[in-house]
């Protein structure tokens, strides 16, 4: 009892008014403001009123939801904002130079403030009532501020019932704040971006990348929200992220973020700081699963990488054919800042398992200027380097850049560009000698829809997809990797070359007239099995022919193959196959036989010549009544 009423005198006695609180602020301070939905907006306006008698008063912080008045014309000589992240209130003062920006990785700032690099006098921040111990919560923002509070001389809060009692490392101890300022008021909000077409597609893509039971980080704007909205029919996902956003929340309500087979800190939602609806606020107060970390936790690549199958997911302005990424820098001037994007990006780099991965749209200004760009622009800053990038994402696809050469990534990167850019920037490269003189442009739009996961016969599992420019040399690989016998029953003949413009023909296809799938172990673009075919313009046959890894030969990849090949051809409207086979090719033989198609078959010299007609054509053109294909002896 004794304690509890320590703490309630000592609350009592330090209760003042907003500008009796701020008359202790200095000339020459500088001044932390709390971040994001914390920021308390009383004390900032008293601090601005309070400024005619101040003067070379530096105000820092986060991105803040809320106005930015001491960043105003008029008020240069009492304060000059400096900025760790530049958000749309303090934008225009940056790139006027009433302001300042530090480009700094969000997980150093807790050590810059506690080391007095950067010296903070005065921590404004927001906090909620007291426990019955007599501590408050910082509840949604931990990220830098829980840093400041440790290092201030001078600590002011808000005091707001409506701020959410948060879990983790958000605790301070009443008698550590030297004013107290009560409020009610409800908390800032960050209102979603409805989403278009484009961010829709972004985020089916992303989607696709993220494996049950992986542990994602998000962050703000409009791909973020469309990649958790993609995310419903997941199982298992893990949170260990810099922002926690109502997208999240309502993934776990819904029983998709469940932490179960997170390897780091298990069932707890990790995160440094907390922005959206009034909702998600109330959805937070004493959530236990919920645990706030300071930046330097959350942010720290090293602690990121400790959670398995790890997809960080961040947003892009620009990226060049090389993979460098333009992050914080728009038209030659400053836009936001480095934030977390290299810190989660290295971090899921280093997990088992792990996915990074840089997003942006294809084109800005109304599609009048390609995102992806042959060089960035001069004066554009790299926030993350062509070493750290492995995956990139546009509207029109996905670009694995990781152990890629220049050539490789330039081909990939064009291949997600959008259609209308892609010839000057294939030229571009071209001028550059990174690609081939020949290197065709590819084609408009990659089929994503029909990637699929399979399981063959003997329970292996393998990624199905139609090939695409950049499987060129994944193609080739499979080729020259066959044994003799192999490659006699392929091509009816041995084959010494498999040379660069007759493979670019086979994985440049148009998809209507000819088709070609390919079969890779997930999670890589290693080819170990191939079908496709090409419509016959006599008999509107599609001409089929596979080819299968001798070490995967066996294991029902062809009936896999063969089953993916026919969908996608009647699906166009492709009336049946035709294929010639040697006699003695028994394993491929089966692979029609066990079909289930009808099957019509003619043979010459050692080789079958097969027509295979999909059950609702009848009519086309045939040698005599179908019969099975005999199995060779």
């Amino acid at each position: 009892m004794h304690a509890r009423q320590d703490w309630c005198q000592r609350y009592a006695d330090r209760v003042r008014t907003a500008e009796e609180a701020l008359r202790g602020v200095l000339p020459g301070r500088r001044i932390l403001i709390g971040s994001g939905a914390a920021e308390p907006v009383t004390l900032v306006r008293a601090l601005v009123e309070r400024g005619p008698s101040l003067a070379d008063n530096e105000v820092v912080h986060l991105l803040t939801l809320g106005p930015a008045p001491y960043a105003e014309p008029g008020q240069a000589g009492r304060f000059r904002h400096v900025a760790f992240f530049i958000g749309p209130n303090v934008r225009q003062a940056v790139q006027e130079g009433r302001a300042d920006f530090i480009p700094v990785f969000l997980s150093e700032i807790p050590e810059l403030i506690r080391s007095r690099r950067i010296r903070i006098d005065v921590a404004l921040i927001q906090v909620s009532p007291p426990d019955a111990h007599g501590y408050v919560s910082l509840g949604v923002s931990v990220d830098i501020v829980r840093a400041a509070v440790d290092a201030a001389s001078l600590i002011i809060a808000e005091v707001n019932p409506n701020m959410p009692r948060t879990h983790g490392d958000s605790f301070l101890d009443v008698r550590s704040i030297h004013h107290l300022v009560p409020v009610d008021a409800p908390l800032l909000e960050l209102h979603p971006e409805p989403l278009d077409e484009t961010s829709r597609r972004i985020g089916a893509h992303i989607a696709r990348l993220i494996p049950d039971g992986a542990t994602v980080q998000s962050g703000i704007g409009r791909i973020p929200d469309a990649v958790l909205a993609e995310l419903g029919s997941h199982h298992d996902l893990g949170l260990h992220t810099e922002m926690l956003s109502d997208g999240v929340m309502k993934l776990v309500e819904a029983g998709v973020i469940t932490g179960r087979r997170k390897t780091l800190m298990a069932g707890k939602l990790v995160t440094s700081f907390i922005m959206g609806s009034q909702r998600l606020y109330a959805w937070a107060h004493e959530h236990p699963a919920i645990e706030m970390r300071p930046s330097d936790e959350t942010n720290a690549p090293a602690v990121v990488a400790r959670n398995a199958r790890m997809v960080a997911i961040n947003a892009a302005l620009a990226v060049d054919l090389t993979g460098q990424v333009a992050a914080d820098t728009l038209d030659g001037c400053f836009y936001s800042g480095i934030g977390g994007q290299v810190d989660f990006i290295r971090g899921a780099s280093q997990s088992p398992g792990g996915r990074a991965i840089i997003a942006l749209p294809s084109t800005a200004k109304g599609g009048t200027v390609s995102r992806i760009q042959m060089a960035l622009a001069p004066d554009t800053g790299v926030v993350t380097s062509r070493g750290d990038v492995h995956h990139v994402v546009t509207e029109f696809g996905v670009a694995d850049l990781w152990g890629k050469s220049i050539r490789e990534r330039a081909l990939a990167l064009v291949a997600i560009a959008h259609p209308d850019f892609r010839g000057e920037l294939l030229a571009a490269a071209k001028g550059r000698r990174w690609v081939l003189p020949d290197q065709v442009v590819p084609r408009a739009r990659y089929p994503w829809a029909e990637e699929r996961l399979e399981h063959t016969l003997s329970r292996d599992a393998l990624v199905v997809r139609p090939a695409r420019i950049t499987d060129e040399r994944a193609l080739q690989d499979l080729l020259y990797g066959l044994s003799n016998e192999s490659c006699y029953r392929r091509f009816m003949g041995f084959r010494k070359a498999f040379p660069h413009e007759e493979i670019q023909r086979l994985v440049d296809l148009d998809s209507e007239q000819a088709m070609a799938l390919v079969a890779c172990p997930p999670g890589t673009d290693e080819v170990v099995g191939e079908v496709h075919y090409l419509v016959d313009p006599t008999t509107r046959l599609g001409d089929v022919a596979f080819v299968v890894r001798d070490d995967w030969q066996g294991r029902g990849v062809g009936t896999v193959l063969m089953r993916r090949i026919r969908e996608a051809a009647m699906a166009r409207g492709v009336p049946g196959f035709q294929a010639d086979v040697l006699v003695t090719n028994a394993a491929m033989l089966d692979v029609f036989h066990e079909s289930g198609l009808p099957v019509r078959t003619r043979r010459e010299d050692g080789v079958y010549h097969l027509e295979l007609l999909f059950p609702s054509v009848s009519g086309v053109p045939g040698d005599g009544p179908a019969q099975a294909v005999p199995t060779p002896g």
